[in-house]
């Protein structure tokens, strides 16, 4: 029995060594450094998402703590103490990100594909049409949406009007004087000048 048990280990163990095999690792290296852009770009939004939450709430607290003639020195503070923010902190969790890659990333590809599998992933990531297609990510999402305002654009404003009313209502402020209903009317009444 005890035989049995040591030649199973040992058939683990040589199978988990040909897994971990320093063909194995270079492809990972390589999977990790063909994905370098799109890590850097998830830390740089995790990094920055705070930033734009606080603009936004601080953006709606100036507008109702902050005097009118004063708001645009304040907004620039504030947007100076972010820029500061973002130019501090995206480096830092950018670089981080890509040094614990090959820890959490690098694993999960080494536990999940065969050197097989790593060579075919490196093959479609660097393919042209590949690299064509994810290119044209920004056209495509642009045509989308632009198609999709133009396809319920008119099922949607009465929606957003009547919440821009009850919100406006909430707040006990007139019909046109809510600060959404200035900013849905002011391109119409630029375009109509």
């Amino acid at each position: 029995m005890k035989k049995w048990v040591i030649v199973a280990l040992l058939a683990l163990s040589s199978v988990a060594q040909a897994e971990s095999s320093p063909t194995k690792k270079e492809l990972i290296t390589k999977v990790l450094t063909l994905q370098q852009p799109a890590i850097e770009q998830a830390a740089q939004s995790l990094a920055e998402r705070p930033a734009a939450q606080m603009m936004q709430q601080a953006g709606m607290v100036m507008q109702s703590k902050v005097a009118a003639d004063k708001r645009e020195a304040v907004a620039k503070e504030i947007e100076a103490d972010v820029k500061k923010y973002v130019d501090e902190v995206v480096p830092l969790v950018r670089a981080r990100a890509v040094k614990i890659a090959p820890a959490t990333i690098g694993a999960l590809l080494e536990e999940k594909f065969s050197e097989d599998e790593l060579k075919q992933l490196i093959a479609i990531i660097e393919s042209p049409v590949n690299r064509k297609f994810l290119a044209m990510g920004a056209e495509m999402q642009k045509a989308l949406l632009n198609q999709l305002v133009t396809e319920t654009q008119s099922a949607i404003e009465p929606k957003v009007k009547a919440l821009e009313q009850a919100i406006g209502k909430r707040l006990g402020l007139p019909a046109a004087s809510s600060p959404a209903a200035k900013a849905a009317h002011a391109p119409t009444k630029a375009a109509s000048k």
